[in-house]
């Protein structure tokens, strides 16, 4: 019988193999591999053990820098590796790449990667942008492979020195898990739960519906929407905006005349936590991401196979999907005026829009399917 390779998948928080990665762990368990997840605690635990056929495992992991805890979250996954002894350490997400990438060089662990799906340091500045390139470099200098997500995020690594392009590969056309196409699908949605997800916002099909999903928190871009929407809500009355996410006010805190928009202007609905965000999508007319920084964002994949136009920064990982009005519309980031301007001309060429629309679905459709990103992800691991 051939022996299965033992891999461990490492994430800082839960949430990251709740969501982003789900279903990638049970379908690598299922063809092949021994693999066990490590996150640190959190709510999302009881959802990972339904979803997924792999065990779990908690290690303590902070996402702040915090020096003692992470000398003891690396003694445990030191303690952890030297008693399961994988083949295989795959890291993401920045804490769990540090601690995961030095646990698993130093107990010679025979295939260690780290997949890059973003970098906090691309809207740092001085001293903590040092640290944290700093510890980007350590990072990959510890790991075997560097995975990142998209080209436009390889691209940016080997600019700025971070590692030898030879450990540099994206995976299958780029993303993190790629876009389940079954869920996100416009005809696939139980009319029920839609009816009460239009409840939930008081839906009415005179007003049209801007929509952003994700944490809300500067760096999304967050304060430029809220803006932005403000002023283009007085022009155009019949606009609402969905904001569906969590506020994170110990890590990147809003300014408290944003927060206070979100929660009480009229025309602004906040939702925290939601599973239904393509019923959101499927009731909105617009995809809002003016976020500052990404890898290769997922939600633009889920919005483009629900057919919902996007207008987003133009950044690492949304630039891989979205072309000027070709896939998308784009503006540079942190530009209300450009932002603005980009609402505007959405809001007065639906022909146009819908043309573009129509062509990222087709891209994203034939070539980001999450089985086909699995399928490209196990043929990587394979030649390792």
């Amino acid at each position: 019988m051939q022996h299965k390779k033992k891999l461990i998948r490492i994430t800082t928080v839960p949430i990251a193999l709740a969501y982003p990665l789900r279903g990638q762990p049970s379908y690598m368990h299922t063809h092949g591999f021994d693999v066990l997840m490590v996150s640190s605690d959190g709510k999302e635990l009881n959802q990972i053990q339904r979803q997924e056929v792999c065990p779990h495992k908690v290690v303590p992991m902070t996402r702040k820098i915090t020096p003692f805890q992470d000398l003891r979250s690396l003694f445990l996954l030191v303690k952890l590796f030297r008693k399961i002894k994988p083949d295989i350490v795959h890291t993401e997400t920045p804490k769990a790449g540090l601690l995961g990438m030095i646990a698993a060089w130093f107990c010679r662990v025979p295939s260690r990667i780290h997949t890059v799906a973003g970098l906090p340091l691309m809207v740092e500045k001085g001293m903590k942008l040092r640290l944290l390139e700093c510890i980007e470099k350590i990072t990959y200098a510890a790991a075997g492979h560097v995975w990142p997500n998209s080209e436009s995020l390889k691209n940016f690594i080997i600019k700025h020195h971070f590692c030898s392009p030879d450990k540099l590969t994206v995976v299958g056309k780029g993303s993190s898990n790629g876009v389940d196409t079954i869920r996100f699908n416009r005809d696939k949605l139980d009319e029920k739960i839609f009816e009460d997800v239009k409840r939930s916002v008081s839906f009415d099909s005179s007003f049209s519906y801007l929509l952003f999903v994700g944490r809300m928190v500067l760096d999304k871009g967050i304060v430029e929407l809220v803006h932005v929407f403000v002023e283009l809500q007085k022009k155009y009355p019949q606009l609402k905006l969905i904001l569906a996410g969590q506020f994170e006010k110990s890590l990147d805190p809003l300014p408290p005349d944003i927060e206070e928009a979100i929660l009480h202007h009229p025309a602004i609905i906040h939702i925290s936590w939601t599973n239904n965000v393509e019923y959101y999508m499927a009731l909105s007319q617009f995809f809002v991401f003016p976020s500052y920084r990404e890898g290769f964002p997922n939600v633009l994949l889920e919005a483009a196979v629900m057919k919902l136009p996007v207008v987003c920064s133009r950044i690492a990982g949304n630039v891989d999907i979205i072309y000027h009005k070709e896939t998308g519309l784009l503006f540079e980031t942190q530009d209300e005026s450009a932002l603005k301007l980009e609402l505007e001309w959405a809001l007065n060429n639906p022909i146009e829009v819908q043309r573009m629309t129509e062509k990222l679905y087709d891209i994203v459709y034939h070539t980001f399917p999450r089985e086909n990103f699995w399928h490209a992800m196990k043929a990587e691991y394979d030649k390792l």
